[in-house]
């Protein structure tokens, strides 16, 4: 059985619009740029047809892996979500780093959505790890490469 891969529903939306735009755009314009390097003639020496070759197999790639994260995905909600303030998957957490003073706020998406410049860390990440199951006002303890980082949490939102 293979395990259903927590998504929130824009992370969902975001894959399946990277999978339409490889189905109808990329993966057309691909076949028509080998049937071009084809008639160049040999396609031993055919830097064009080896390349738009390549290409198309990390088209190919790229669509089974999107189409296998879609069908394994559990799509969660979070503005649905009645955790009772509880930091679960999906939730948004403000935080205060203890010992440096600087307030932070994060999302726990999954995986396939994180992204720290847009403030969304991945479920599996030791600072979502060290979030999940705790409450506004309680202190997350995580283990960061320069040592242990205190987290007080300040507010969690499902949004």
């Amino acid at each position: 059985m293979i395990a259903k891969t927590p998504l929130t529903v824009k992370g969902a939306e975001l894959l399946r619009a990277e999978l339409h735009e490889l189905k109808t755009v990329q993966r057309p314009a691909i076949i028509t740029a080998i049937a071009e390097a084809r008639s160049h003639g040999d396609l031993s020496e055919n830097a064009e047809y080896s390349a738009a070759k390549e290409r198309q197999s990390f088209i190919e790639g790229r669509i089974a892996e999107l189409e296998s994260k879609v069908s394994n995905a559990q799509i969660i909600d979070p503005s649905t979500i009645d955790a009772d303030g509880r930091c679960v998957f999906g939730a948004t957490v403000e935080l205060d780093d203890v010992a440096g003073g600087t307030k932070v706020t994060y999302q726990i998406v999954g995986d396939d959505e994180a992204d720290i410049k847009k403030c969304k860390i991945s479920i599996s990440s030791p600072i979502a790890r060290a979030l999940i199951g705790k409450y506004a006002g309680d202190v997350a303890e995580v283990q960061a490469p320069g040592g242990v980082r205190e987290y007080e949490i300040i507010d969690v939102r499902y949004v």
